[in-house]
């Protein structure tokens, strides 16, 4: 399960390496993104009405409403900030994988090995680049029905997660997110469900590599 990616592409190489036109970036005057956390709001990459592609904001993780097993009362919304890649197809992500695909911009993602303390983990491509670009395979949505007040009307975005590598294993044993090549980004978002699907699979492990790792490491600076 990922909780906490970095993002630290400027708006022009996202604009250039996700074929944005100026028009459509609506991030307005932002800032490198070194950590993500569920239900801040971080870039995505989507289809406009039109059919192109726009820079949008959107807060990390689908909402549902909660309650209180002591009181019953409501609670804090939860935020689904990972889509298991086998559960496309029904619940609370079914809507979305056929009808809101985007891509997530990101350069490294982080995993927590062990306890007290935790071991964390950064994992980037490999390659030239200290953090070569890249995006996860991302699911969005407008709106989070049930929950009240503003977060209610936030726009939101989920990463989806498969089989972990041999990289990642050794880290998180089960899940790592959905990397996509950049010749699938427009199958990704224009694709119909079944060739969305088959590019929900685990990046090659020789082509990632560990770029951080320590105790209390929650931010993606430079090694």
């Amino acid at each position: 399960m990922c909780n906490l990616y970095s993002n630290r592409m400027s708006q022009h190489e996202m604009r250039r390496i996700f074929d944005v036109v100026p028009g459509l970036d609506h991030l307005g005057n932002a800032a490198e993104w070194p950590a993500v956390w569920p239900k801040y709001e971080a870039p995505v990459v989507r289809l406009a009405p039109d059919g192109a592609r726009e820079l949008v904001s959107a807060h990390w993780g689908f909402l549902t409403p909660a309650v209180s097993k002591k009181t019953g009362k409501p609670i804090a919304p939860v935020a689904w900030n990972n889509a298991r890649d086998d559960k496309m197809t029904g619940g609370l992500w079914k809507d979305s994988f056929l009808n809101r695909r985007c891509l997530i911009p990101a350069t490294s993602f982080r995993e927590a090995k062990g306890r007290s303390p935790a071991t964390d983990v950064w994992f980037a491509l490999a390659g030239d680049d200290d953090r070569p670009p890249f995006a996860f395979a991302g699911l969005w949505r407008a709106g989070q029905p049930g929950v009240a007040g503003d977060q209610g009307a936030w726009l939101t975005h989920t990463m989806i997660t498969t089989t972990a590598n041999d990289l990642v294993r050794p880290v998180h044993p089960t899940r790592m997110p959905v990397i996509l090549d950049p010749q699938d980004h427009e199958q990704w978002l224009k694709g119909s469900p079944a060739q969305a699907m088959a590019l929900l699979r685990p990046y090659p492990a020789d082509r990632m590599r560990i770029v951080r790792e320590g105790v209390g490491i929650l931010a993606d600076g430079s090694p």
